[in-house]
This record gives C-alpha cells, sequence and structure tokens, in this order.
C-alpha cells in the first residue's frame, strides 16, 4: 500500500471512530485508540476489503508509573495481501482490563496471555488467561518498572529438606560497600 493510500485509509477509519489519532511514517499506520474503541478498530481493519489485515504479529505493552493510564499495549499487525503494516497503540490504567482479540486472531492468546504475566494488563474473554512465562506461585509482574531488581522470593535446593524451598529475598547490608571515599591506595 502506497503512502497516499495509507493516509487515505487511516482518514476513513477516523470518520467511523473519531476518536482514534493516527500517524503514518513509512507506509506504516500508527493509530491511538481509546480502550473502549480497540475491538471495534481490530475487527474493522480485518474486515475491510482496502487493507485485509490478516495477521497479528505481536502485542506487547510499555510501563508509564507516572502516568494516569500506566499501560501502553501495543497491537503489531500485517496484510500479507497488501504488504502493509498497522500498529495499534491504547492506554489502560493500572487495574483495568482490555478485551481480548482472540475471537478475531485466536494467535492473541500466547501474547495476551504473555503481557498478563509479565506487566499485569488484565484481558477480558481470554479464553485461558494463566501465567505462561513465570511460575504459577510467582508474585508480581516482573517487567513493571516498580518490581524489585531481586524479586520478591528466592528458591534454592535444601539438603536438609532434600526439595526445591521458597524464602523470602534477604539482602546481607555487610556485603554492601557503603563508603563515600574513594581511597584505593
Amino acid at each position: 500500500m502506497d503512502s497516499n493510500k495509507s493516509i487515505n485509509f487511516a482518514k476513513y477509519l477516523k470518520q467511523i471512530t473519531p476518536s482514534i489519532i493516527f500517524n503514518v511514517n513509512n507506509n506504516e499506520i500508527t493509530i491511538y485508540v481509546n480502550s473502549s474503541d480497540m475491538l471495534k478498530v481490530v475487527f474493522f481493519i480485518k474486515k475491510h476489503t482496502t487493507i485485509k489485515v490478516d495477521q497479528l504479529l505481536d502485542i506487547t505493552a510499555i510501563d508509564f508509573p507516572q502516568r494516569k493510564n500506566r499501560f501502553e499495549v501495543v497491537y503489531q499487525y500485517i496484510s500479507i495481501k497488501y504488504n502493509n503494516r498497522i500498529c495499534i497503540s491504547t492506554s489502560v490504567p493500572e487495574g483495568s482490563s482490555l478485551e481480548s482479540v482472540t475471537s478475531l486472531y485466536p494467535s492473541a492468546g500466547w501474547y495476551e496471555r504473555e503481557t498478563w504475566d509479565i506487566f499485569g494488563v488484565h484481558f477480558y474473554n481470554h479464553p485461558d488467561l494463566r501465567r505462561i512465562l513465570t511460575d504459577y506461585g510467582f508474585k508480581g509482574h516482573p517487567l513493571r518498572k516498580d518490581f524489585p531488581v531481586t524479586g520478591f522470593i528466592e528458591t534454592c535446593y535444601s539438603e536438609f529438606n532434600k526439595r526445591v524451598i521458597y524464602e523470602k529475598v534477604n539482602l546481607a547490608q555487610e556485603y554492601r560497600l557503603f563508603s563515600l571515599s574513594c581511597n584505593y591506595n
């Protein structure tokens, strides 16, 4: 799809959903949409005859802890027929949910589970939303910017118990250097 066709399509989409904001750069359309309009826009780009987005490439999130809508969820799509990429971005606050797009793109199941597991963005109407990359007993979401670098718990093998045990992280202060002097002689 050439640049003019991309711009015309984005303008047409804006007429249907006035709340969207779009940008066209190097024939790639980037659409910023309200979370409530997300499924409607995804349905439209999949079914519209001049764009026919037939493949979901990825779903991920970006964490902005200082913003009201903390998470920006980004969807990457491609139209094989028209050789065109579309990026759809939406923002959601912490504790809020997005509607799952698995009804339109079954491959979204994995990506949404991954985004929920590592960022904590919930997708309602998802057929199987559970942890996929971390252990089922894992506390927290490791790619959030407020997640501690050391984590909350650690695992180790206990020779005494002859099994893996879970303990709270204990950082010994005596191993840290708090000296402000730089005398290395």
